[in-house]
């Protein structure tokens, strides 16, 4: 089976409970027909969060059916596309072994792979599931965050061409490890320039947090 898009995912502002703003656009839901991607998202998609949720190599995130089918069967419960607030809900590619710096085209868009989402107090409370930060973090299927390297519509349905695999070992899993519980893997990220400017603004805000 081919890679493809399965949804298209987008959601609105809304006030929520949970999170230092009490705003969110987490809730992401599935539309018909094509949606623009451009530079800083896709097109009826808001970003609450601009600090630590938005910028080109945030644009778009991806998350694999497969891999909510698997946190389903873990948590009892049903997920659906977007339920892990993801703009892509993707089928028949593993995401996480997907290489960073990695390029697909899909649809008329042309996206890399520029970073890994990394679990916050938003997340674990629109999912409602105790101590969720540190079970997502443990179960290491993280899926990633890409630039939009060429502007684009995509839809559901849209095949997922990688027609770039980069040439090291520093894939999203290893990424997400090494930004999360394995620090001693950041001279590794050095492999892939083009999650520069990702690794050094996630290190900082570590640097700068003060739970830490």
């Amino acid at each position: 089976m081919s890679a493809r898009v399965e949804s298209v995912n987008v959601g609105r502002t809304v006030d929520v409970p949970w999170g230092m703003l009490r705003r969110s656009a987490i809730d992401k839901r599935p539309v018909d027909g094509p949606v623009h991607v451009r530079t800083l998202g896709l097109d009826g998609d808001e970003i609450a969060d601009q600090v630590n949720h938005a910028g080109p190599d945030q644009a778009v995130y991806a998350y694999a059916a497969e891999d909510l089918q698997a946190w389903s069967d873990v948590l009892g419960r049903p997920l659906s596309p977007g339920q892990f607030g993801e703009n892509l809900t993707t089928t028949g590619i593993d995401l996480n072994d997907a290489r960073a710096g990695d390029r697909w085209r899909v649809g008329g868009a042309l996206l890399e792979i520029a970073g890994v989402r990394i679990p916050c107090s938003v997340f674990q409370g629109f999912l409602d599931e105790p101590r969720w930060v540190k079970r997502f973090t443990q179960g290491r299927m993280p899926g990633p965050y890409l630039r939009v390297l060429e502007q684009g519509t995509v839809q559901a349905g849209d095949v997922i061409e990688v027609v770039e695999r980069r040439d090291h070992d520093v894939t999203v899993e290893l990424l997400f490890r090494a930004l999360t519980t394995e620090r001693e893997l950041i001279p590794l990220l050095a492999a892939e320039p083009r999650i520069d400017s990702f690794v050094a603004r996630r290190l900082g805000e570590r640097r700068n947090d003060p739970a830490r």
